[in-house]
């Protein structure tokens, strides 16, 4: 059957507005739990995280109900970021791993995003499977074996202590003054915190979420108020995370914004030099600039590229025996110390590779640089498929063919909104802004 449930990202959508209503919630929730419950057994469990959104409560008491309801044992955390939950789903020796967030995406939103018993998003297949259980039914627990509910309330304090484990021993940040956009989301406490404990003068943006302020103008999508925020502190840094915190953009002591893509060439040109880089690799996604491709090729490294979706670059990296791979997005994924994207765990290793070498941010930020790249977005109404369309599929070959050698071209649908994501890179400019505005307007007239 046909994926209409799950996206690259787990479900997501506007709630209660299907599939993010509470009476799908409840069925998935029991899917996934008899899915996870195969041996019918007593003791199994699930952790649930939650992101700072009001539908947060509906969506945990939905899913708590699912759940339950096929045996599961449910330990509720609370607002955690999405990493967190990764974390605790090994460390509490869970069956299942959720976390309800929408990430980036506005208040109106939410999702679910899935974790196996080894702390990693699940793959494509047991999504599958999941979702043909949801329109198949499945059968209820036995009222003796029906499952229960609790609340973990230290769960975020574990978090935070194994973020410390990733530095190096002994590591202060005393000196150090750094702003931090927590976007109004799930690291409001954390990450500011986390800094305070570890030495560093803070200045802590975005802390006070009220259910609809989540990623509004502020957070990794939104770093401007960051970035004047560093420039009027005088601060050495800024970390801008987005509602759920897996996902981090760095700003320099200049005001200058940081990409993923420039963090990742610095922490693989530093974990080469160290001998620390598994498989002589970076895996990160087609949207990564060919800048960095070409950086990591003069150093004798490879650029392995995947299909959009930090889950599909976690499953390359498991793949291939690596250790480092990302978006330009901001997820970094760091699989010697965490199982998904972590910003806050990004931001850490970016100001350990500043304390351990007395440069300032805006040394190690623009690691090179980077090929013109522009990336436009069109909407579009769900259910249609306007990439199909005869004029499109011109277009878009005419664009290529406009591009030829020089450049590339890259259009795809975005998994969580209905949006057609255009991007083109190109040294010429005007070749490349008409290459993006001929399909943007083709895409445009079709829908």
């Amino acid at each position: 059957m046909g994926r209409k449930l799950f996206g690259t990202d787990g479900i997501r959508g506007r709630a209660n507005t299907e599939p993010m209503t509470v009476e799908t919630a409840v069925r998935v929730g029991a899917a996934v739990g008899r899915y996870f419950r195969k041996d019918h057994s007593r003791d199994h469990r699930v952790v649930i995280g939650k992101d700072t959104r009001r539908s947060g409560y509906m969506f945990e008491n939905a899913l708590t109900a699912g759940l339950t309801s096929t045996g599961m044992n449910v330990l509720l955390l609370g607002p955690v970021p999405t990493p967190a939950v990764g974390l605790l789903t090994v460390s509490m020796r869970a069956d299942l791993g959720v976390m309800i967030s929408a990430s980036h995406n506005q208040a109106e939103d939410n999702g679910i995003k899935f974790f196996g018993p080894d702390g990693f998003k699940l793959s494509d297949t047991a999504e599958a499977e999941i979702e043909a259980m949801v329109a198949e039914g499945v059968e209820a627990a036995q009222a003796s074996n029906i499952g229960r509910a609790r609340r973990i309330d230290e769960g975020r304090f574990r978090y935070m202590e194994r973020l410390k484990t990733t530095l190096p021993a002994g590591i202060r940040l005393a000196g150090l003054k750094v702003v931090v956009d927590c976007a109004n989301g799930a690291a409001h406490r954390t990450a500011p915190d986390l800094l305070w404990e570890l030495g560093a003068e803070v200045i802590p943006i975005a802390t006070s979420p009220n259910g609809y302020n989540i990623n509004e103008n502020c957070g990794s999508t939104h770093p401007d108020v960051a970035a004047a925020a560093v420039v009027a502190h005088h601060a050495d840094l800024g970390i801008c995370l987005d509602g759920d915190a897996d996902r981090v953009i760095l700003i320099d002591e200049t005001g200058k914004i940081a990409d993923g893509d420039q963090v990742m060439a610095l922490l693989a040109s530093r974990w080469s030099e160290e001998g620390r880089l598994k498989g002589g690799a970076l895996v990160a996604t087609i949207m990564s600039n060919l800048g960095l491709e070409y950086y990591l090729r003069a150093r004798g490294l490879r650029l392995e590229r995947t299909n959009v979706g930090d889950r599909y670059v976690v499953e390359r990296m498991r793949q291939g025996g690596f250790n480092l791979g990302g978006e330009q997005s901001g997820h970094i994924v760091m699989t010697d110390f965490a199982t998904t994207g972590d910003g806050l765990m990004a931001g850490l290793q970016f100001i350990a590779a500043m304390v351990g070498s007395g440069l300032p941010a805006s040394a190690l930020a623009a690691q090179f640089e980077q090929v013109p790249q522009l990336l436009k977005n069109v909407s579009y109404k769900t259910g249609t498929d306007p990439l199909s369309d005869a004029e499109v599929q011109q277009a878009i070959a005419s664009a290529k063919a406009r591009l030829g050698t020089s450049g590339r071209l890259v259009i795809r649908k975005s998994g969580t909104e209905p949006l057609i994501r255009v991007m083109a890179e190109c040294e010429d400019e005007d070749r490349m802004k008409a290459a993006v505005d001929n399909v943007i307007g083709a895409v445009q007239q079709a829908v």
